[in-house]
């Protein structure tokens, strides 16, 4: 068996610095500060509504219902969570509250997807730039 070289150390060391550049640069732009956090709730893949949640300061339960199935789900202190569902296996509530822009929380059973998202002012108007 051939020893290593100084060569293949320093690709070795390149390559596993290397592997970590992608997750940097992803979680530097998930961390970006948004003016404000919504949540945007799909069911059966469509849309089904947008909730502001940086300015929400209340605790809110609704239902939401599919033709798979409903979930309870709880907005409290800018986080978000199921906390009932009809499913079988209920790993939506064992996913846990979510707060953070990228986040989310999927209810396969129930064909529900819950997902944070950010929205920054433009600088050159008034409108809102939705970006996740």
């Amino acid at each position: 068996m051939k020893s290593l070289k100084k060569l293949d150390i320093i690709i070795i060391v390149s390559l596993l610095i290397l592997s970590f550049v992608p997750s940097i640069i992803f979680s530097k732009s998930l961390s970006k500060n948004f003016n404000s956090t919504y949540v945007s709730i799909k069911v059966n893949g469509k849309f089904y509504d947008n909730i502001p949640l940086s300015s929400f300061k209340d605790e809110k339960t609704f239902t939401i219902k599919s033709k798979h199935g409903t979930n309870d789900v709880l907005v409290k202190d800018n986080k978000i969570k199921i906390i009932k569902a009809n499913c079988k296996d209920e790993l939506c509530i064992k996913q846990g509250e979510i707060s953070n822009v990228g986040e989310n929380i999927i209810c396969l059973p129930n064909e529900l997807i819950i997902e944070i998202k950010g929205a920054e002012k433009d600088s050159s108007s008034d409108d809102m730039i939705l970006s996740h």
